[in-house]
């Protein structure tokens, strides 16, 4: 097979082994940043070019897309798809889940179990939102926050109050939710892969710390996800219609709750924590489901 691996930095360990992942397995498989690409949207023969060449003859494609790069990252996977290559995860997929709001309502529609959130633009009673969440302490998200960056944590009413009112004043986008404090600043990622949750690693943040991103500081060790909390990750990826995300947990007093469903999942964490090659498992699923024009959408969602 040949498969285009959209990847901003070859260096980056889940592109790494993707790509040793596919070469073990016999495969060609080409790295493209999606940002030097560029496309000839045309009625009868839609093409991507790259470095003055045409990309053509692909087979599958990976979107390994950051979140800064989304729109343009997406426009690129989605001609892909218009040109009949099988996208491991699909454009439309892509940006559902990208959008915090949107992915959040989704679920809900479906009955998946959330933490209490509340969204607004400017409202006349900030302390009312306060109260639907169940007061303080409660958790403010910016919706184009990643990694942890733009979450924080309101210990009190007042402190909620005015870091809500600090957000809206610069006109920021975001999310009140309520704060889980039986999860003690550690959560769940389940990984999933074609609809089962291949493994799954507890992420436990730094003391004092209730945030549990690696990239913060946090640990990963490896875990036993209870019947419950694996069908919600599946359930909550196929929601998103995504083959491959990565379903972020907590444990609350009132069952699993999903914070978010990551489209692009790093690999080294759950590797390093679980031992397992998942990014094999990926290969193989592509090996699997592969088939020219093979989605949903056909570049059309």
């Amino acid at each position: 097979m040949k498969i285009a691996l959209l990847s901003r930095n070859k260096k980056l360990y889940s592109t790494r082994r993707l790509i040793e992942a596919a070469e073990k397995k016999g495969h060609t498989i080409q790295v493209i940043d999606v940002l030097r690409a560029y496309m000839n949207i045309t009625s009868h023969k839609p093409s991507i070019h790259y470095k003055g060449e045409e990309l053509n003859d692909f087979d599958a494609v990976i979107p390994r897309i950051g979140a800064s790069v989304t729109f343009y990252g997406a426009a690129v996977l989605r001609q892909f798809e218009m040109m009949g290559v099988f996208p491991l995860n699909e454009s439309v997929a892509l940006t559902r889940s990208r959008d915090k709001l949107r992915s959040l309502q989704l679920l809900s529609r479906r009955g998946i179990g959330l933490p209490v959130t509340v969204y607004a633009s400017k409202p006349d009673d900030v302390k009312d939102m306060v109260k639907m969440v169940g007061g303080a302490p409660l958790v403010v998200k910016i919706l184009e926050g990643t990694q942890g960056i733009g979450v924080v944590l309101a210990e009190t009413q007042k402190a909620a109050e005015s870091i809500i009112e600090g957000f809206m004043g610069v006109n920021a986008n975001i999310l009140v939710q309520e704060y889980i404090k039986e999860s003690k600043g550690a959560d769940i990622r389940c990984f999933v892969v074609g609809g089962k949750v291949v493994a799954s690693m507890k992420r436990q943040g730094p003391e004092g710390e209730f945030r549990s991103n690696i990239h913060r500081g946090g640990t990963a060790t490896t875990i036993r996800i209870t019947p419950e909390e694996r069908s919600t990750a599946v359930r909550a990826a196929k929601i998103m219609g995504l083959n491959v995300a990565g379903v972020d947990l907590l444990r609350s007093n009132h069952g699993p709750v999903v914070m978010e469903v990551n489209s692009s999942p790093g690999l080294e964490g759950i590797e390093s924590s679980t031992g397992k090659d998942i990014a094999g498992m990926i290969i193989d699923y592509i090996e699997k489901n592969s088939k020219f024009g093979k989605t949903r959408t056909k570049g059309k969602g």
